[in-house]
């Protein structure tokens, strides 16, 4: 008798388990995305790397580009920083707001940003991305081009079109200590 239990027991306890996930919402599917939002998605860069490399509308064109709850996470050594989050933060962190655009080094220095490789990824809830910087002019000289790591992105749309939810610039260039690329192997 108290194998018989023992039977019934674990094959309940099966097939409740079976109607469980049988009854579970699937995880939502990637939505599709257009090419318009591809394009909108890549215009959103070029906004950021415009914005951060003039300052503009006091830094407030930089802060726009990001939903009102997004982040600005700087990581360095794969350790993210403190993220950067509301509009007038997100505006000094480019430079503006308090700032007032006054003394930005990379401004002074005449440096030009550019994202390339620039791959995106649709989800349930907008699109992730990552692209690779370059930084030109480091040092006053035009010539000088940088790799300096690589943003991984978050994509919202949003009324006013697609926003950065999150934006996390995995850094390797530090103006004190810039990072050396290794010795090639003979």
């Amino acid at each position: 008798m108290k194998r018989f239990a023992l039977v019934v027991i674990v094959f309940v306890a099966a097939i409740s388990s079976s109607l469980a996930r049988a009854q579970a919402p699937a995880p939502a599917a990637p939505r599709e995305l257009t090419a318009l939002d591809y394009i909108e998605i890549q215009q959103l860069v070029a906004k950021y790397a415009k914005a951060i490399d003039t300052c503009s509308n006091n830094g407030y064109d930089y802060a726009d580009l990001f939903t009102p709850d997004g982040a600005f996470i700087p990581s360095f050594d794969g350790k993210p920083g403190t993220p950067v989050q509301g509009r007038e933060r997100l505006a000094e962190v480019s430079g503006g707001g308090s700032r007032g655009c006054k003394n930005v080094g990379w401004i002074q220095q005449g440096v030009r940003h550019l994202y390339v490789n620039h791959i995106i990824t649709p989800t349930a809830e907008g699109a992730t991305g990552t692209v690779d910087m370059l930084m030109i002019g480091l040092g006053g000289d035009p010539n000088k081009i940088q790799y300096d790591g690589y943003y991984e992105d978050t994509y919202a749309r949003t009324a006013r079109g697609w926003r950065f939810k999150q934006r996390m610039h995995h850094a390797i260039f530090r103006a004190a200590n810039p990072a050396v690329p290794p010795t090639p192997a003979k």
